[in-house]
């Protein structure tokens, strides 16, 4: 085995810097098609161009100028801790950002750290049985939720977004880790009472208690 790992590692040493990449990320998926871990995709992380990566419109979070210079900071001082998840698009190559937005501007728009990867990100790969948009923004939304992180106007939108989908209270809840109560919360919010107007208006909870002006995405590349 070892010898073998030799061989291996001396033709690798031997490939320009793209070729090496791409034998690399080959030789991941290879050995994470026989692991015993295939199917959590934190197993295969890959190192892609970052051209070949681009954020989604749906995303509820946003961060302000302090705390993306802290996340520069972090990824300058610490490299990348964490990938960026992604979905792979039908063309095998172009992938869609589930979670970590802040990740992939980073790697793209401070230029250190954009030479010191080579123009590439790193990313794992969401079950390729999730490529439906709204199951794409129940995942990014079960991410910024798992961290205590979101926009509650934006969540509103979305929410109401998945009700014109014709998605059911208790679907939305389930998807998006909600209660029933959370989700008749957020049509409120939304504005639009034809979505709720069979449903008694709750005075629990309201959003003024939130201060949802500032989101920070990753104080440790999260």
């Amino acid at each position: 085995m070892e010898n073998l790992i030799n061989q291996l590692i001396n033709h690798l040493s031997n490939l320009e810097l793209d070729e090496k990449v791409e034998a690399i990320n080959l030789v991941k998926v290879k050995l994470h098609e026989i692991s015993p871990f295939k199917t959590e995709p934190v197993d295969c992380v890959l190192w892609v161009k970052n051209e070949t990566v681009h954020a989604n419109d749906y995303n509820p979070n946003s961060v302000a100028p302090p705390e993306m210079e802290l996340l520069r900071l972090s990824i300058s001082s610490d490299g990348y801790t964490q990938p960026i998840v992604s979905m792979l698009e039908q063309d095998l190559v172009s992938r869609e950002v589930i979670d970590g937005f802040h990740r992939n501007r980073v790697g793209k728009e401070c230029q250190d750290i954009q030479q010191r990867v080579h123009g590439y990100l790193p990313v794992v790969t969401i079950n390729q049985d999730r490529t439906d948009i709204n199951d794409r923004v129940a995942s990014t939304i079960r991410h910024n939720r798992a961290r205590g992180k979101h926009k509650i106007e934006a969540m509103s939108d979305i929410v109401i977004d998945l009700k014109k989908r014709n998605w059911s209270d208790d679907k939305i809840a389930k998807n998006l880790g909600m209660d029933s109560d959370e989700v008749l919360r957020l049509c409120q919010i939304g504005g639009l009472s034809e979505l709720f107007s069979d449903k008694e208006f709750s005075q629990a909870w309201v959003a003024d208690g939130f201060d949802d002006s500032i989101i920070i995405e990753d104080d440790n590349n999260e």
